[in-house]
């Protein structure tokens, strides 16, 4: 991971993810600090202060883990009893319910205190969850336009569309947009307090908003190397340049 070495002047992102959770590979913990590795590069870029919380460790009060902007990452799977599914579900992994727990209250708390939230994969499915959304348990495989058909080839080329009018069309100023994904869940009733934001070619929800507060559920993986990027540089820095307004409004 990148050392976060205190010189940053810059606002405070919370960056919650599980550095742990079970069932977890050589090569999906490979994949993980690869990942976290390039979203905390980015937030550095932009004088982004990060703070790494490990949702798998010993967890303080969410209250305490917002700063001035929170990010959550990907990781595994939703505990599908938190939306009202009994589980066990098909191809599931690395369900962890105390972090998936944890994070919901963070998500909340976040909200409520008006601090801008940027959810990743996981993170998307875990904001809509947390509003009294439902997640889609196991998505079709059969044509691999989610995720690659196995775990050496995990991420894919994805097309998306942005819906009009969004604050996320808004955001990325494009409205088609190839990104790369890897997900087997996916958003299924969108919470009442948020909206679709952006759907696959097949119709799946792959981001939603908050209509009304600073806060994005993006399904697929900006952060990926792979990636071409431009969607990375516009979220982090939107997130940033929010985050920095957040903490000049809070200070006295």
């Amino acid at each position: 991971m990148p050392e976060d070495e205190g010189a940053r002047t810059g606002p405070v992102v919370n960056v919650h993810v599980s550095l742990n959770f079970p069932e977890m590979t050589a090569h999906t913990a490979d994949l993980m600090r690869k990942s976290i590795r390039s979203a905390l590069t980015a937030l550095a870029e932009r004088d982004g202060d990060w703070r790494l919380v490990d949702t798998s460790g010993e967890l303080p009060e969410p209250r305490e883990c917002l700063g001035d902007g929170v990010l959550v990452l990907g990781g595994g799977d939703v505990d599908s009893e938190l939306y009202g599914v009994p589980g066990p579900v098909p191809h599931e992994f690395g369900v962890d319910e105390r972090a998936d727990r944890f994070t919901i209250a963070v998500l909340r708390e976040a909200l409520g205190a008006e601090v801008p939230v940027l959810a990743v994969c996981r993170g998307a499915q875990l904001l809509n969850v947390a509003l009294g959304g439902t997640l889609v348990p196991h998505l079709d495989d059969s044509q691999h336009l989610h995720r690659g058909a196995s775990a050496d080839d995990l991420f894919v080329d994805e097309h998306v569309v942005v819906e009009p009018g969004t604050r996320l069309a808004e955001l990325l100023g494009h409205r088609e947009w190839t990104v790369r994904a890897a997900h087997h869940q996916a958003v299924d009733v969108v919470a009442p307090e948020l909206r679709l934001a952006a759907r696959s070619v097949d119709g799946v929800v792959e981001a939603v908003e908050h209509p009304d507060k600073w806060a994005f559920g993006i399904q697929w993986h900006p952060e990926d190397d792979d990636g071409h990027g431009h969607d990375l540089a516009l979220l982090w820095g939107a997130l940033c340049q929010e985050a920095g307004r957040a903490r000049n409004l809070s200070e006295p």
